[in-house]
């Protein structure tokens, strides 16, 4: 695999992406419509946001996880594509926005994240319970997932969310402690922690989740301890995909993982306990977030 040099960066080599991580552009009759559709209603995606490469697949079969409280976060992680900067005001047309959206996707499961609002008293947890009350007055019969900040652990923050009862509360470590401090610097590991332990303990039948990325120059045993810590909070489902620098300005790849790696990654995580996994080199925390969550709630019920 042969590297070319960042201009911005010339101590750092850029890594050529390998076959297994390259995907077509998202362009189809479809995905035009999808993102049609949230313009007109001025929603936000983290899949657009984030540059996320599974788009393309997912928009065509009318899949979004809506990004909420805006389009841009106050915090400036090196791994996000995600504007950082001053946000404006939240819309309080949103919630609705969000509910007719998903009536018109025709979603049986849906993602709802946000950017970080460290600007807001509560984080911006009232604007997520706010689009969950929408979103089951109109689709009662779709699930919902809440993929969160860590609302700076604020009182109620977290909790209020908790408290409305989503069917998966994710919120993502993204990364070992070791590197929190260049790539999640307005963060803290154990606050992230606490954030999933707390969410078992408001709801011990509520479904948690996290998700980390690899290739940012973690080890094996470094990630394998963050999976001892996960199962210690009692998370159920691990995502782990491969990190994709954005642009010539953030983190730089270390490595790019395997997919024989991934596979023992898998097989690791559900020998710790995990009830489902999901890792390979394109696995996002809402990837196939629908059919996964399926397949959680039949292995909760095959162990019950």
């Amino acid at each position: 695999m042969s590297d070319t040099v960042n201009p911005s960066r010339p101590d750092t080599p850029v890594l050529q992406k390998p076959a297994w991580i390259r995907v077509k552009a998202p362009t189809s009759r479809v995905v035009a419509e999808v993102r049609g559709m949230m313009r007109e209603k001025h929603l936000h995606t983290v899949c657009e946001a984030a540059a996320c490469p599974n788009i393309g697949e997912c928009w065509r079969q009318r899949h979004a996880v809506f990004m909420i409280l805006g389009d841009t976060c106050t915090r400036a992680c090196a791994f996000c594509n995600v504007r950082t900067g001053r946000p404006g005001a939240v819309d309080p047309h949103e919630p609705a926005a969000v509910a007719e959206a998903v009536q018109r996707l025709r979603l049986q499961h849906v993602v709802v994240t946000s950017v970080d609002r460290d600007d807001l008293e509560d984080g911006g947890a009232s604007q997520f319970v706010m689009v969950l009350d929408a979103v089951r007055a109109a689709a009662s019969t779709t699930t919902i997932e809440v993929l969160t900040p860590d609302f700076r652990d604020r009182v109620g923050g977290g909790l209020a969310v908790m408290q409305s009862r989503p069917d998966v509360f994710n919120h993502n470590l993204e990364t070992v402690p070791r590197l929190y401090s260049s790539i999640r610097p307005g963060a803290r590991y154990y606050l992230s922690l606490r954030l999933l332990d707390r969410a078992k303990t408001v709801n011990p039948d509520l479904f948690t989740k996290s998700g980390l990325m690899v290739g940012l120059g973690e080890s094996r045993g470094e990630i394998a301890q963050v999976m001892d810590d996960l199962r210690a909070a009692g998370v159920d489902f691990l995502t782990i995909g491969q990190y994709l620098q954005p642009s010539q300005k953030h983190a730089a790849v270390d490595r790019y993982v395997t997919p024989a790696e991934f596979t023992e990654y898998a097989a690791l995580a559900r020998a710790k306990g995990f009830l489902m996994v999901a890792a390979s080199p394109l696995t996002r925390s809402s990837y196939h977030a629908d059919r996964d969550f399926a397949a959680l709630r039949a292995a909760r019920a095959a162990t019950a």
